[in-house]
C-alpha cells in the first residue's frame, strides 16, 4: 500500500503542516497580544475623552482633534488585527487538514496524493495574507505613535510659552 511513498517522503510530508502550524500558532500569540494592547489603548483614550468632556484637561480643541485622529487609527488597526487572525485561524486549520488528508491519502489511494498539496498550498496562501496584514496594521501603528509624539511635543511647548510667563509674573 505504501511502496510508491518512500519514507522520507512520509516524514515530510507530515512534518511540513505541523512546522505551519507552529508557524501560525506563533503569530496567533503575538497578534492577539496586538490586540489587547489596542483595547488597552483605546480605554486610555478613552478616559483621556471622558476628562475632556469633563473640563478637566487644558487646549481643549487640540486634543478634540487629536483624540478623534487617534481613535479612528485604533479602529483600522483592530479590523486589521481581527481580519489577520481569521486568516490566521484558517490557515492553521488547513494545515491540520492537510496532515490528516496526507494520512487518508496514504491509506488509500496514491492517486490523490495531490490533495495534500494543495490544501498546505492554500494554507500558505492565507498565512501570506495574513503576514500582509499585519504588515499593514504596523503602519497604523507607527502612525499612532507618532500622534502620540506630537500631542507630547504639542504640550511641551505649551509649558515652556506658559513657563516664561509665570516666572515672570512671580518677579513683579
Amino acid at each position: 500500500m505504501f511502496e510508491s511513498f518512500s519514507n522520507s517522503e512520509i516524514l515530510s510530508g507530515m512534518i511540513t503542516p505541523a512546522v505551519l502550524i507552529s508557524a501560525s500558532a506563533s503569530l496567533i500569540f503575538s497578534t492577539a497580544n496586538r490586540l489587547g494592547r489596542i483595547f488597552d489603548r483605546v480605554n486610555l483614550l478613552k478616559t483621556e475623552v471622558e476628562k475632556l468632556l469633563e473640563g478637566k484637561l487644558a487646549y481643549q480643541e487640540e486634543r478634540k482633534l487629536y483624540l478623534t485622529n487617534q481613535l479612528s487609527i485604533q479602529k483600522k488597526r483592530a479590523v486589521l488585527i481581527q481580519r489577520s487572525m481569521a486568516f490566521l485561524y484558517m490557515a492553521t486549520s488547513l494545515f491540520v487538514i492537510s496532515s490528516l488528508t496526507l494520512a487518508i491519502v496514504l491509506a488509500v489511494s496514491k492517486e490523490y496524493s495531490w490533495i495534500p498539496t494543495v490544501i498546505a498550498l492554500l494554507g500558505g496562501v492565507f498565512l501570506f495574507l495574513a503576514s500582509s496584514f499585519l504588515l499593514y496594521e504596523s503602519r497604523y501603528n507607527l502612525t499612532f505613535i507618532m500622534g502620540q509624539i506630537d500631542i507630547a511635543e504639542f504640550l511641551g511647548e505649551q509649558i515652556h510659552r506658559e513657563k516664561p510667563e509665570k516666572e515672570g509674573n512671580h518677579s513683579l
